[in-house]
């Protein structure tokens, strides 16, 4: 697969804003081709396992410490702009949806500091009797002093379910930021008050970007 687009952070210590991969792709589809995913060494596969897990609603402590104190997640519905923000995203999963179930993914980007998958997802509502597929891009934005550790943490997750990447303008963003920024402050977790003392990790302003087609700082790539 081609190279895809890397941080501009040169400094590893700098919060997670400044580790954002961007691109848009040529189209919509991230149907994925698990015969073409790229190899992965354990370290890097157990750092997929978790992720995946945390998608199939099955959070624990453990796998939220894949994030740094001060990352940064960013998808359709959410900007968390720290692991306590994160916490409440993960453990809230499970009482939105019934059950997660990732039907396939495919390693497309396995740089030193980057990984990125396509991966299809079937998400059954809790109070609906309805289940929802999707297709999307994941990129991770590894932390670069964790890169050849055991345990390799994220400073960046971004989940892209179309061909534009986020322009972190207009309303539609400060939706789900201020959602994000609420979510858990109003749970009552012992899971999450965990990660309480991340509320005060190292944040930067938000990079916006005017849109999110390629002249936003998102070149396209065939991912």
């Amino acid at each position: 697969m081609s190279s895809s687009s890397t941080s501009t952070a040169t400094n590893p210590s700098l919060p997670g804003e400044n580790f954002e991969p961007r691109q848009t792709h040529p189209s919509p589809d991230y149907t994925p081709d698990p015969s073409q995913s790229l190899p992965l060494s354990p370290t890097r596969q157990a750092l997929i396992d978790d992720i995946l897990a945390l998608y199939c609603c099955h959070p624990t402590v453990e796998r939220v410490k894949r994030y740094t104190p001060d990352c940064v997640y960013d998808d359709q519905f959410v900007y968390a702009n720290d692991r306590y923000k994160m916490a409440g995203q993960w453990f809230g999963l499970p009482k939105l949806f019934k059950e997660s179930k990732t039907n396939a993914y495919q390693i497309v980007t396995n740089e030193r500091e980057l990984i990125q998958f396509r991966y299809e997802q079937s998400w059954t509502f809790a109070l609906i009797p309805k289940t929802a597929t999707l297709n999307a891009l994941v990129s991770l934005s590894l932390a670069p002093s964790t890169v050849d550790s055991d345990f390799i943490q994220v400073k960046y997750h971004k989940d892209q379910q179309n061909d534009k990447d986020y322009s972190h303008e207009g309303f539609g963003f400060l939706f789900k930021k201020f959602q994000a920024d609420q979510v858990s402050k109003r749970m009552s977790s012992a899971e999450v008050a965990e990660f309480k003392a991340d509320e005060g990790a190292g944040k930067e302003h938000v990079r916006r970007y005017g849109t999110g087609g390629k002249e936003g700082e998102a070149p396209v790539k065939d991912l």
